[in-house]
């Protein structure tokens, strides 16, 4: 069944980095842009394109190619469970290593998804505000943190929203061991020295990040 073991090893290969680089660990954006950022090297191109994102992908086809080159037959079947496995490994590389030898902030499992916030004013110069964040400690031990947002993409013209949160920030959250909880967060902010702000409104998939000691990871 395999053909040549040089291609099928050259594979194997690029198949690993294009997947390390994809794993979304400790922060939300893959772990390759993590590494890049330390070096100050460009994450995103000018058009906002994924430099990191575009090698993995690279590597990950040049990794099904030395991988057809390297099989007699059952080409169609290889690339099929490649792609299966490039899709699902990642995630289950994170949730596994949180579930078995993550401590503290690193086994706090955030369902972004199904978080949310709304803001109303509630007077002419307050604004209130209110998020459920959706949080889950998969260790055996309690783990406290403190929770903070902020905006992943704005521009100049755009006005901030979830960041507005931080009024009273840090917002200070424990988790007892293996406990599920959906943590709701209330503040007012005050909006008498803004000169802009939004007069109410709600965003889901809410940017958060979790600190404990000098740990922080961007959620």
């Amino acid at each position: 069944m395999i053909k040549n073991k040089k291609m099928l090893w050259t594979s194997l290969i690029l198949f690993i980095i294009s997947t390390v680089m994809t794993i979304p660990f400790p922060h939300k954006n893959p772990l390759g842009e993590t590494v890049v950022s330390v070096f100050n090297f460009p994450i995103r191109t000018v058009y906002g394109l994924h430099y990191i994102r575009i090698i993995s992908f690279i590597l990950f086809i040049a990794s099904l190619f030395f991988l057809t080159r390297s099989l007699e037959k059952y080409h169609v079947r290889a690339v099929l469970f490649a792609i299966i496995i490039a899709v699902f490994l990642p995630s289950l590389i994170v949730e596994s290593y949180q579930k078995t030898l993550a401590t503290g902030v690193d086994a706090v499992y955030y369902d972004e998804k199904w978080s949310d916030c709304d803001f109303e004013m509630v007077g002419e110069s307050t604004l209130s505000g209110e998020c459920e964040l959706p949080l889950e400690n998969y260790s055996s031990d309690d783990v406290e943190f403190t929770v903070e947002f902020y905006e992943k993409y704005i521009s100049e013209d755009d006005i901030p929203m979830v960041s507005l949160m931080n009024e009273n920030a840090p917002h200070r959250i424990g988790l007892m061991a293996k406990e599920r909880k959906l943590v709701k967060i209330k503040t007012r902010i005050d909006v008498s020295e803004m000169e802009n702000h939004i007069e109410g409104g709600s965003a889901s998939g809410v940017d958060i990040m979790i600190k404990a000691g000098e740990k922080m990871r961007k959620l």
